[in-house]
């Protein structure tokens, strides 16, 4: 080993205060060449892409503690190292970004499904719509704009807390948008059109607390799609898609829909790459 350039070794970002943990991120900005924690690349028409925030490299623990409440499919907690910075959505990806895509590419929402407008999070897309938009940003910024891991979304949401929630072992109405009734029972069969289309309970992005990345609605709001496969818990392998069939992949965040356990850094949720409904969007991430 040469002793003029001893390893790097990645900061364990549960050991860092609020001031660290913001400082590591200051420092990850600077490295990259980047004016600020906060940016947003330029489009081709001149308009703005999805405001970002930069994520330092370090090490961190995901999945549900032991003391957790949490069903099986969250554990076993295990460490992970994140080995390069990169940026992710300030935001879940609105609507009105989305469309700025879909009027470029000739997207159009299917007419039997609901909408929303403005600054409400993107709603009723894929996976694959997801991965279509990140491939388009890339196109348009001439950067590499994709979807997160499922770690990397963790990472980024937890902001150095090994807590149940980002802001502690609670959470309420000021840190994220999610069903106060905490005995909300879920459907335990498909839902008609009819219970489809009733009022979303999604909210504008960006009103509540953020975390100490700046990061915002990463709790709550609407689930968020991943990149990564679905796997029955932390120590199993992806599930294997049957051919022809949609494979099952990982949201994260919980939803307006969902209580308050879904909006856990570590809550995860089995759903489809094809399936569309009123409390599933996502944001994007950019390699940096």
């Amino acid at each position: 080993m040469n002793a003029e350039h001893p390893p790097i070794v990645s900061p364990n970002t549960f050991t860092l205060s609020e001031g660290e943990l913001i400082a590591l991120q200051a420092r990850a900005a600077q490295a990259s060449g980047l004016p600020d924690v906060r940016f947003r690349d330029r489009l081709h028409d001149g308009s703005n892409a999805p405001e970002l925030a930069v994520i330092p490299a370090g090490t961190f623990e995901y999945g549900a503690a032991p003391e957790e409440s949490a069903p099986d499919q969250d554990r076993p907690r295990r460490a992970a190292l994140i080995e390069r910075s990169f940026a992710i959505g300030a935001d879940p990806v609105t609507t009105e970004e989305f469309e700025t895509y879909a009027r470029a590419t000739g997207w159009k929402p299917r007419e039997d499904l609901l909408w929303l407008s403005g600054r409400m999070p993107v709603i009723d897309v894929r996976q694959t719509d997801a991965l279509d938009y990140c491939a388009w940003l890339s196109r348009e910024t001439g950067q590499r704009y994709r979807l997160p891991t499922e770690l990397e979304w963790e990472y980024a949401c937890r902001a150095g807390a090994a807590t149940a929630y980002p802001h502690g072992d609670s959470i309420g109405p000021d840190d994220a948008v999610y069903n106060v009734d905490k005995d909300l029972e879920h459907p335990k069969t498909p839902r008609s059109l009819a219970s489809r289309l009733a009022r979303c309970g999604a909210k504008e992005v960006g009103g509540l607390r953020p975390n100490r990345w700046g990061l915002r609605d990463m709790p709550g709001n609407v689930w968020e799609f991943t990149s990564s496969p679905w796997t029955p818990d932390h120590a199993s392998l992806p599930e294997r898609p049957q051919p022809g069939n949609p494979q099952a992949v990982v949201t994260k965040g919980g939803s307006w829909f969902d209580g308050p356990e879904c909006c856990r850094p570590a809550s995860r949720c089995r759903r489809l790459e094809s399936e569309l409904d009123i409390n599933l969007g996502f944001r994007v991430l950019r390699e940096i």
